[in-house]
């Protein structure tokens, strides 16, 4: 009974019972279940809907035991789905009420309609707000509630943009300067008058464009990169600056490099380091907030590489659990252990690296290595982007390809690695 505890604690779901060889539908008959015989339908038609049928089956599961998994869920279905999701550092603590107000940086990304940058407000409940099993809404797939479960998620401000919003993220001086990325080349910043304002236009995929939004544009409201740094061979996935020195920065590409620059380096064609990191394409990479040394990087190869600045000739580790490309990777921003990643496989992962090389029972190892901290299983398609909330622990929003955006905590037994009040036999789909 414990060891099924644990599996739920982990947020996996079981195996789906579909048949292996399924039979072969006669003509005229449902033909969901179907092969490359004359008079069905494609076997791509058949995999797609298999495929569809294993994702609502597993949703159908997580959904029930989200209960037991975590403290807060909220779901909340976008008009358009957006491709990017960041908290902005500010919190408002109303007098007299149960939660506080947190507020998101989205965009959009329409068919042909107009694009905008968009600002959400999400109430979450205070740690002392009473809430138990019971108000769990099965239908919207909430839970962690207070009072009426409509209303927790607003949006309040929409800024038309050019284009889709790639991504976005405020400038961390001054959040209310907020950047976004389009799907030219140009990165947009807003003016005074909320119209978005663009300060740069280079379409060399291969390489790294650094910018002064402060200089004098050299034409109309145009700024040209301070420096084009161009040491890739392939196109270039992701930068990041390193949090505590102001003048490095790392990025990754197909060429399946990870570079670290130096701003103060004259020569912009040779990176400080250079390491072959992945055996794909390195779609992330993210700096530990709380070390100087270390960052992570996440790769098509579906692994997750640790590695320390002083010596990148040697990995740290590989985290190996998802079953797809790895496009986004954090650290927490309140426990230096904690990472997440996540990726085409739907699926969101949290790792504890001061569990690395812990020891399991032979079925615990199934599940996953040691330092899987959770999986959080409640989109039903790719993870688009997710974010750290930075004042409250644990709590990450994280938006998906089909409109969906989620709030969610994990329960804190899980991270206090206690054992859960409830029962296994209570679990839905677990017990004996």
């Amino acid at each position: 009974m414990a060891d099924k505890e644990e599996e739920l604690r982990g947020a996996r779901c079981p195996p789906n019972s579909l048949p292996t060889n399924p039979p072969h539908p006669r003509r005229g008959q449902c033909a969901l279940l179907t092969c490359d015989a004359p008079g069905c339908l494609s076997r791509a038609v058949y995999d797609d809907a298999v495929e569809e049928r294993v994702i609502n089956e597993e949703y159908k599961i997580w959904k029930k035991n989200t209960p037991f998994l975590y403290d807060l869920v909220m779901t909340h279905a976008l008009e358009w789905p957006s491709l990017t999701v960041q908290w902005l550092p500010d919190v408002n603590r109303p007098e007299g009420k149960d939660y506080a107000v947190h507020r998101l940086v989205l965009g959009t990304h329409t068919s042909d309609e107009q694009n905008h940058l968009v600002i959400a407000s999400v109430q979450i409940p205070n740690d002392d707000a009473q809430f138990d099993a019971s108000h769990y809404d099965s239908e919207k797939g909430e839970f962690g509630g207070f009072g009426s479960v409509s209303g927790k998620i607003e949006i309040e401000i929409k800024i038309n943009h050019e284009g889709e919003v790639n991504r976005a993220r405020y400038m961390p001086q001054n959040p209310c300067i907020i950047a976004t990325k389009t799907p030219t080349s140009d990165v947009l910043t807003p003016a005074e008058s909320a119209v978005l304002t663009c300060v740069c236009g280079v379409t060399r995929r291969r390489t790294i464009c650094l910018w002064d939004i402060s200089g004098v544009p050299k034409e109309g409201k145009i700024v040209d990169a301070k420096t084009i740094f161009t040491g890739h061979t392939a196109v270039v996935e992701d930068v990041s600056w390193h949090l505590l020195h102001e003048s490095l920065f790392g990025s990754v590409a197909d060429d399946q490099k990870l570079m670290i620059w130096d701003t103060r380096s004259n020569n912009t064609a040779k990176p400080s380091h250079s390491v072959d990191a992945h055996t794909a394409e390195v779609n992330c990479l993210s700096f530990n907030p709380y070390s100087e040394f270390i960052l992570a990087t996440g790769s098509a190869d579906k692994t997750v590489a640790l590695w320390d600045l002083r010596n990148l000739k040697l990995k740290l580790h590989s985290f190996e659990s998802h079953k797809d490309e790895i496009f986004q990777v954090q650290w927490s921003p309140h426990n230096e252990t904690i990472l997440a990643s996540s990726g085409t496989d739907r699926r969101l992962n949290v790792w504890d690296l001061s569990k690395i090389g812990e020891e399991q029972s032979a079925e615990d190892a199934e599940d996953g290595p040691p330092e899987l901290l959770f999986i959080h299983g409640g989109h039903t398609a790719k993870i688009s982007d997710f974010s750290w909330n930075p004042n409250e622990p644990w709590v990450i929003c994280s938006v998906s390809e089909d409109n969906i955006m989620q709030v969610w905590q994990m329960a804190e037994n899980i991270y206090n690695d206690e054992e859960p009040d409830t029962p296994a036999s209570e679990l839905e789909g677990q017990g004996s």
